[in-house]
Formats: structure tokens, sequence, C-alpha cells
């Protein structure tokens, strides 16, 4: 199996996904959690796509101001398609939850009460390890030990971890959605998993999408939740802010990631403007996510 690779700074990995246009090839990622740093990675079954590969990284790096330099090496066909495993370890994420690889079930023994959230992210991104999906876990487990009997939508669901999560803590009437059918797949094998039934579909914010299988979200009720999280890009949340606070229910939490931290003053202006204040922010590393409610009219 021929891999087009290259080392990246952890900051520009969302960024590099959202910008990358490689047609067929499938960019992947990992972060070494030992020696904390993330490489890019396209595997190629045909060798003649290299350049190709090659090509794609280094657009999508100008594209975000950054240089790359992919090589291109190869790996044995056994190893690639489980490569990603060995990166991805058991998480306690508090007292109250714990995720676990479905590799290392028979390794883990949860503690008295704690939920144990089984997953394999496959190709889709979530796995709690992420510093915006583990502040968006935090945040989870926070809203679910004051008051669980809620409804959450995860908005850009990925691998589902976040909904999954949501579930495991209490929440109720719990939906998810992505554009990617293969990241809508995932999560449905995950919840499966779980021995969960979840709703995860395909769905557009932008409400036009003319894709095959795509629900347009309009501020339908039928969409709205008491508990909203979006983990995605800033830019994103500052392009969608109207959609996703219409998917909001009035006195509902709204939690919002992947912002780099340099750009959370604007995405917090953003929704200020739309009627929603900060109740608290987290900063792990350069990524801050932030819980905001809708204020109350004057």
């Amino acid at each position: 199996m021929t891999v087009v690779s290259c080392p990246i700074d952890e900051r520009h990995v969302n960024p590099l996904f959202e910008v990358f246009d490689g047609g067929d090839l499938i960019l992947s990622s990992y972060r070494d959690v030992e020696d904390d740093h993330t490489t890019l990675q396209i595997f190629l079954p045909d060798p003649s796509d290299a350049t190709r590969a090659v090509e794609a990284l280094v657009a999508a790096g100008h594209i975000v101001g950054v240089e790359l330099h992919p090589a291109v090496g190869s790996i044995p066909d056994e190893d690639w398609k489980l490569a990603y495993r060995k990166h991805f370890k058991i998480d306690v994420v508090s007292p109250r939850l714990a995720i676990v690889p479905e590799w290392e079930i028979g390794s883990f023994k949860p503690a008295p009460g704690q939920k144990t959230l089984i997953l394999d992210p496959g190709m889709a991104f979530g796995t709690g390890q992420h510093a915006t999906t583990r502040a968006c876990l935090n945040f989870i487990d926070r809203l679910a030990a004051e008051d669980a009997d809620r409804s959450f939508l995860d908005v850009g669901c990925g691998s589902g971890i976040l909904a999954i999560a949501a579930v495991l803590e209490g929440f109720r009437a719990v939906k998810g959605f992505d554009i990617d059918p293969d990241a809508v797949q995932n999560a449905n094998e995950n919840a499966a998993r779980n021995g969960l039934s979840l709703d995860f579909f395909r769905g557009d914010l932008s409400g036009s999408s003319r894709l095959n299988d795509v629900i347009p979200l309009s501020p339908a009720e039928r969409f709205a939740a008491d508990v909203v999280a979006a983990n995605v890009l800033g830019p994103i949340l500052i392009r969608f802010a109207k959609e996703i606070v219409a998917l909001v229910k009035p006195d509902g939490k709204l939690i919002l990631s992947g912002i780099l931290d340099e750009l959370y003053p604007e995405v917090a202006a953003a929704y200020a403007a739309l009627g929603f204040v900060e109740i608290d922010s987290e900063l792990i590393g350069e990524w801050r996510t932030g819980l905001f409610k809708c204020r109350a009219p004057s």
C-alpha cells in the first residue's frame, strides 16, 4: 500500500480537512500522543495516484497558509486500515464517562456508575482525544450532571461520539447529522456498538443542498433541541450562525467548538449579535470551546 504523508501543526488539521480537494482521495490524520506530533496521510491502493495526492496536499496547504512537504512511502497492505488504532487509547473523561476503543473493551473495567462509550472512529473525526472533542465532552458531562432530562442535537456529528455520550449520560431525544455520508454511516455503526438506536442523518445547514439524501435544515421545531453541540470550524460557525441558533430551543444551551483561540472573540461576537451570551469557555492547547445560552429578553 502506497502512502503519502507529511507532518503538520495540530492547529492546521481542521482547516486543511475543510479545504482539501482530492476528488476520490481520502485524507486522514493521526496525533501520536506519546511523541506529541500530528501526521497527515493519504493511503493509495494505486501507486500512480501518488503525484496527484502530493499536489492536492500542497494545494490545500497553500490555501490555509502553510507550506507542506509530503513524502511518498509504502506500508504492508494488512496494516494500513488499522494503523490508526495504535494512536487511539482508553480515555476516562470523568467519573461518569469513559471512551474505550472497541478493540480495548476487554481490558477496561469501569468504575461504579461510570458509563463506557465503545468507539471505532474509522475515518470519521471524533475520538475524544482532540482538544475540541474533549472540551465538548466536558461540557456535556457538566450539563448532564445538572439536568439530563433534555433533548440533544449534534451538528456535524463525525463519529457520533458527542451524541452517543449524551445518550449514555442520560439525555433524551438525541439526534445528530453530518453532510458526509461516511460519517453518518460510522456514527450509526458506533451507536450500534453501544446497543443504541440513534437518529443520525445527512443534513445541510445551508438549507439548499442539491445532494441526494440530504435534509436541508430549516428552523423547524422537529430539529430544535434543548442542548446543541456544534464542533466544526470557527469560520463555519460564523457563516452559519443564524442557522445554528435556530436549532436551539428557547432557554436552551449551545456548545460551540473547533475554534482557534485567536478567532474565538469573533465567533462569540457573531452569536452575541443573535442573542446568545457566553456562560463559560474552556481552552485546551490552541483550541477554545464555549458554552452559551440565549440571553433573556430585557
